[in-house]
């Protein structure tokens, strides 16, 4: 049975969306224990489902590593240790970002030959029920060429354990298709993909094509990779936006949405970001989930199945096989 360690305190929407979050997790899945750090009296609910370790205090959005330090009681802090300690096999929180990701990267610490760990979310693609998988989106500002093929092999993997594809197709996001486009760091990670011919590379490709369902691996350096990640978002709230106004303008187009109205909910499911469960951190030795902030019981209980389906499918050991088998170039 996989141990999941759950920090319950972080989310913006308070214990009420993690607790439903859990319950919902439960409903759809068999052979997790789940310890809950958290308040004992907010998460009495799920006392006779699963372990409680008391911890109240909370780690503020804006928190750094040596915050998370210092905050000795706090859920995520605690929820950190207990992972370490219990020898969990994964941990998820809905806290704040940088504080999670820094924290769990210096205690758990890096899987050996790992230079820099990569934030993974998947993204939509245009063909439904397909999702592409995206790193790093922001764990750094700056990487080496040996970090970007790094993050493109810890991508494959991922990629091929979690969507079960044989082999997944890797691109590099570069403002050109031409193996000669990219920062000098993109062009050289080219090079060395392209001499290990490693299965799946298949070149650069554009931000405007990154979507269209090709890529199954798509990867960046922590900077162009936050960015494209902000820019996707930005423009699904733009259009979200935009197609309202449209359909609000009159009677006739209010019909218009009606006869319409199949294809748009189609397409929400397809944009529907809760059902992705948050960001994941590959490279560090040990299963790490970072839930969305706003997450709700919905969004809270994917973030639980992604790091309940990666720790069944050791992911975390299959990066470390992958990447020594590749330690020479």
């Amino acid at each position: 049975m996989k141990t999941i360690v759950v920090d319950m305190m972080g989310s913006d929407n308070g214990v009420s969306a993690t607790i439903d979050g859990v319950q919902q997790f439960f409903s759809r899945n068999n052979g997790a224990k789940l310890i809950l750090v958290g308040d004992p009296l907010q998460l009495a609910p799920l006392k006779d489902q699963c372990e409680i370790i008391p911890s109240t205090d909370i780690v503020p959005m804006e928190a750094g590593a040596m915050d998370v330090m210092r905050l000795k009681n706090s859920s995520m802090l605690v929820a950190i240790n207990t992972c370490i300690e219990r020898q969990a096999d994964a941990i998820v929180s809905a806290g704040s970002t940088g504080g999670f990701l820094s924290a769990t990267t210096l205690k758990l610490k890096l899987i050996p030959g790992v230079e820099r760990a990569a934030l993974m979310s998947p993204f939509p693609t245009a063909i439904r029920g397909k999702k592409a998988t995206v790193l790093d989106i922001g764990a750094n500002n700056e990487n080496t060429p040996t970090q970007i093929v790094q993050f493109a092999k810890m991508g494959s993997i991922f990629a091929k354990r979690i969507y079960n594809i044989d082999t997944p197709k890797i691109y590099l996001l570069s403002n050109g298709v031409e193996e000669k486009k990219g920062t000098p760091e993109l062009k050289e990670a080219h090079q060395i993909l392209k001499q290990l011919k490693y299965p799946g590379f298949m070149g650069n490709i554009e931000a405007r094509e990154a979507l269209n369902g090709e890529a199954d691996v798509i990867v960046s350096g922590g900077f162009a990779g936050n960015i494209f990640l902000k820019g996707s978002e930005g423009i699904l709230v733009l259009m979200n936006n935009l197609i309202k106004k449209a359909f609000k303008r009159n009677i006739f187009t209010k019909i218009g949405y009606l006869l319409s109205k199949k294809g748009f909910e189609d397409m929400k499911t397809s944009l529907n970001y809760k059902t992705y469960g948050g960001a994941t951190l590959l490279g560090v030795d040990g299963v790490v989930v970072k839930a969305h902030g706003s997450s709700d019981g919905f969004s809270f209980s994917y973030a639980l199945e992604v790091a309940f389906k990666m720790a069944e499918a050791d992911v975390v050991t299959l990066i470390k096989e992958g990447l020594q088998d590749g330690a020479n170039y």
